[in-house]
């Protein structure tokens, strides 16, 4: 990760972008703080994994039966 003062990023600014677009992080600084961070975006989304949520989810064993509220309607 590249740190960078943010006069001298303010002059590298469209050197900065390429870095960025190549992978690279980098921090600019104020006053030796850090002030902001530029970071690539990622451009494709993660694929859904099949069966990812497998066990997340359960179902009572009596889920189908009627509620006791309704008993009367039926």
């Amino acid at each position: 990760m590249q740190r960078i003062n943010v006069n001298e990023a303010d002059k590298q600014f469209k050197h900065l972008l390429e870095e960025v677009r190549n992978g690279e992080e980098i921090v600019i600084t104020e006053k030796n703080q850090p002030i902001a961070k530029l970071v690539p975006v990622p451009t494709k989304k993660p694929k859904a994994v099949f069966g990812s949520a497998k066990g997340l989810i359960t179902m009572s064993d009596d889920f189908d039966e009627p509620l006791e509220d309704f008993i009367d309607y039926m």
